[in-house]
């Protein structure tokens, strides 16, 4: 399948960005001959040309059931194609984005320039000065799932190919993997907001800070901006603001060793990676530090309410995404 090696190409080059895609997060899919395939939840993009990491289901009987509201699409296990799942593992939780878009290719990307947009209080304005070249649509934040499906389908129109999830990130779709390719990077584009420099770390102390500890340095300089950057360990201290922040670090931000938190920001000097955390950590970790050096002072942000947090937390599509190994 020669589109399906195409996507795979796509999807190992944007999961390899950080400002695209971290970790498990993310996913691509591809409509052919009534079959969607979709990233199989759990599973990293960058991977995509070293491991099968694409599960086949049903398009039509999807969208079926999203028109019945039916709770199958929460998961949409129940629509995998158990005659081509060479993998058996589950579709990603996001499958209802990709099913809804009628496109033929769907990226859908964590892109931090996005996001710091999207967790906006006038997030939706600000966008429209910056997509009026485009054919676009803002829905408001929900919970990947029916709610979601529910939140696009009310905002859908006729030649809408870019999508800015609020709190989550950003969907193109197009009809090729080529043109989907050409379209993300003109949105990441216009997009694209001014970062602050992150301040030098000294790794010694930070080393030393480690020592009779089960902690160890963050590897990646961006990492550490979490703790060196006022305003973004001000910002991000107590609150959330899109899903995969309060799914892999917890609410908010650790900033000492009490509890044996996954990562620990040490206000002024760097971050701490607990040596039994799982490799999604510090890209996450980043992910954040990389969102808040795009947020000024004085931006409106808005935060997951509590309620968005549990529907989160104790969702079981997320239960089993965090018992996989990979992530």
């Amino acid at each position: 399948m020669v589109e399906l090696d195409q996507l795979r190409a796509l999807s190992a080059r944007v999961g390899a960005d950080p400002l695209l895609v971290q970790a498990a997060g993310g996913n691509t899919s591809l409509k052919q001959d009534g079959v969607m395939w979709i990233k199989a939840s759990g599973t990293w993009l960058k991977d995509a040309l070293a491991r099968d990491i694409f599960v086949p289901l049903d398009h039509k009987a999807i969208l079926d059931a999203l028109a019945k509201d039916d709770p199958a699409c929460e998961s949409c296990v129940t629509f995998v194609r158990t005659d081509l799942n060479s993998t058996g593992l589950r579709p990603s939780i996001e499958t209802t984005v990709h099913a809804l878009m009628p496109q033929r290719v769907v990226v859908h990307v964590h892109c931090v320039n996005t996001i710091a947009w999207a967790i906006r209080a006038d997030g939706e304005q600000r966008l429209a000065e910056k997509l009026a070249g485009f054919t676009w649509a803002f829905i408001p934040y929900a919970r990947p799932g029916l709610a979601l499906a529910g939140a696009i389908s009310s905002r859908m129109r006729p030649g809408v190919d870019v999508l800015v999830l609020g709190n989550h990130g950003l969907a193109v779709a197009a009809e090729t993997v080529e043109a989907a390719d050409a379209l993300l990077a003109q949105v990441v584009t216009a997009l694209t907001r001014p970062v602050r420099a992150a301040a030098k770390v000294d790794r010694t102390a930070l080393a030393r800070l480690c020592t009779g500890t089960a902690y160890k340095p963050a590897i990646m300089d961006e990492t550490h901006a979490l703790a060196t950057d006022p305003l973004a360990l001000k910002r991000s201290g107590k609150a959330v603001f899109y899903p995969d922040h309060v799914v892999f670090l917890g609410v908010g931000v650790a900033t000492s060793f009490d509890g044996n938190p996954p990562l620990v920001a040490i206000p002024g000097q760097g971050v701490l990676i607990h040596q039994d955390a799982k490799p999604a950590i510090e890209p996450m970790g980043r992910c954040l530090a990389d969102v808040m050096r795009r947020v000024e002072e004085h931006d409106p942000l808005v935060a997951l309410t509590d309620t968005d947090i549990d529907r989160l937390v104790n969702w079981d599509a997320e239960k089993y995404r965090q018992t996989l190994k990979v992530t």
